[in-house]
């Protein structure tokens, strides 16, 4: 049942006021330039998807050309404060122009007209991924043409005052999103900066810190295999079965249930695990059982600075052998100074764990707040005080 003042449309449910129109209704919109320029040599960004990975507004790009290039390959220049759109491939992919730019064949350009607000309009077009798959040509790489792109629908409140209130209140919640990724990523930094600082066995003057010294990985550690996980998986299984690429399944025993560092034998032979609790592994991931005195933790944070790839046995899937592993020269602080080092790098980590639990809770509202906004389910401003122009 349709809640009172509201209706069904191709959309979804939304106010009565609200109107559905094609996005080519309220747009011009700029067709790419069908060849790529030879010459890269100008002030005028040339946009490709790229450029458009993880950006809200896109104020660069790897390439550049001049107006003059852009026109000899029949491209005209996208002005500020349009929409662009990727349409080959990766569809949907929505960014806001903070320049004048050039884009290429894989993207879509709409120019919104004096009623609707643009910001509006990039958030409307983002929330339609699903009837732009539905409408996409399906070839081995999924494209929209122009007509695709131009008819996809949107909810548009009676007028550009709400749309605006709707919109800076998506936009803020970005901007608190976009600043937090910038702050895990400067995290991330100072992290990767502590490890090669406090990992760093030589002092200034290049000799080794007292008390460390250069050891085989064989001797802090054994290396121990994984097994077949077809005898212990289930749905209700209390221990967590691993790959190479990170839990799989959930087992109702476990192989190994002390401190433990572990590296792909196979695959993905890059990505060093930790676990401190019982885990069963498969046959592509080793596993180590560290001895005494040595602390696993820190062991993890070693592992994490070798450059495995230079270990690789195998001209094809990357692999590595346990005598391979336990052969490679480490230098080892001493042990309670592996305790003390394993702790500062695990609080950063801690750290940064929490902003990233922070981050996806952020991206979760957004997600609901762009369902609710979008389609009127929460209105930021009463019908019956709408002020402004109507949305022709």
């Amino acid at each position: 049942m349709i809640k009172a003042g509201y209706k069904q449309t191709e959309v979804g449910v939304i106010p009565e006021d609200w109107d559905i129109k094609k996005v080519g209704s309220i747009c011009n919109f700029i067709v790419p330039g069908r060849n790529k320029p030879k010459v890269f040599n100008g002030d005028i960004c040339w946009v490709t998807t790229p450029d458009l990975q993880g950006k809200f507004i896109v104020v660069d790009s790897h390439l550049k050309i001049t107006k003059e290039v852009a026109k000899s390959v029949g491209s005209k220049v996208v002005p500020k404060n349009s929409v662009i759109m990727t349409c080959v491939g990766d569809l949907g992919i929505v960014a806001i122009t903070g320049v004048e730019m050039v884009i290429n064949q894989q993207l879509h350009a709409f120019l919104p007209n004096e009623n609707i607000d643009y910001y509006y309009l990039y958030f409307a077009i983002s929330i339609q991924k699903k009837y732009m798959e539905e409408v996409a040509t399906k070839t081995a790489v999924p494209y929209m043409n122009k007509n695709n792109c131009n008819s996809i629908p949107i909810a548009i409140p009676p007028t550009k005052t709400e749309q605006t209130a709707i919109a800076k209140a998506l936009s803020d919640t970005d901007a608190l999103i976009q600043s937090l990724k910038q702050l895990i990523a400067k995290k991330r930094q100072i992290k990767q900066g502590a490890m090669q600082s406090l990992l760093n066995p030589y002092d200034a003057m290049g000799a080794l810190k007292a008390g460390w010294e250069v050891k085989k990985l064989g001797d802090v550690l054994k290396i121990g295999h994984g097994r077949s996980q077809y005898q212990v998986i289930s749905l209700n299984g209390q221990y967590p079965i691993l790959a190479s690429g990170g839990e799989i399944g959930r087992a109702t025993s476990f192989l190994y249930d002390k401190p433990s560092v572990l590296i792909g034998r196979k695959g993905t032979i890059d990505v060093p695990q930790y676990m401190d609790k019982p885990f069963w592994t498969i046959d592509t991931l080793f596993y180590s059982e560290i001895l005494k005195p040595n602390n696993a933790k820190y062991i993890f944070y070693q592992f994490c600075l070798i450059d495995w790839y230079s270990y690789n046995e195998a001209s094809g899937v990357p692999s590595l052998s346990a005598k391979t592993i336990e052969n490679i020269d480490i230098v080892m602080s001493p042990s309670n100074e592996q305790t003390q080092i394993a702790k500062i790098l695990t609080d950063m980590d801690t750290e940064i764990t929490a902003l990233e639990t922070k981050l996806s809770k952020y991206q979760k509202i957004k997600q609901g707040m762009m369902q609710n906004l979008l389609t009127g389910r929460i209105r930021l401003i009463t019908p019956s005080l709408q002020a402004g122009n109507k949305t022709s």
